[in-house]
C-alpha cells in the first residue's frame, strides 16, 4: 500500500549538514502528515520531526537545527539537518503520521544511516 525509500545519509563531521530525502508511493500523499524518526544503535526509535500542510513539529533535541519540508509534486519529504552533533548518529526513517505530531503508521522503509563524527 505505502512504500518509502530514504536516501541522503552519510558521514559528516560535527557542525556539518546533510539533507535526507524520502520518496513515497501511495494514494493521496499530499493529504497525509509525514514524519522522520531515528534509531541509534542499542536504543529505541524516536521521533525527530513531522509536517502536515504548513504545520511542523520537532523533537526538542533538534529544534533550531533541523527543518522538515515536502514536495508534493515529487511525493518526497526532506529533512535538512544542520549543525549536526555526534548524538544525531542514527538510522533515519520516514513514515506517515497516524496521530499528530509524533505517532507513526507502520510502513517502515530501510532507512538511511547518518554518522556524525567529532
Amino acid at each position: 500500500q505505502v512504500q518509502l525509500v530514504e536516501s541522503g545519509g552519510g558521514l559528516v563531521q560535527a557542525g556539518g549538514s546533510l539533507r535526507l530525502s524520502c520518496a513515497a508511493s501511495g494514494r493521496a500523499f499530499s493529504s497525509n502528515a509525514m514524519g522522520w524518526f531515528r534509531q541509534a544503535a542499542g536504543k529505541e526509535r524516536e521521533f525527530v520531526a513531522s509536517i502536515n500542510g504548513g504545520t511542523t513539529s520537532y523533537a526538542d533535541s533538534v529544534k533550531g537545527r533541523f527543518t522538515i519540508s515536502r514536495d508534493n509534486g515529487k511525493n518526497t519529504v526532506y529533512l535538512q539537518m544542520n549543525s549536526l552533533k555526534p548524538e544525531d548518529t542514527a538510522v533515519y526513517y520516514c513514515n506517515p503520521i497516524r496521530n499528530w505530531p509524533s505517532i507513526p503508521m507502520n510502513f517502515w522503509g530501510k532507512g538511511t544511516l547518518v554518522t556524525v563524527s567529532s
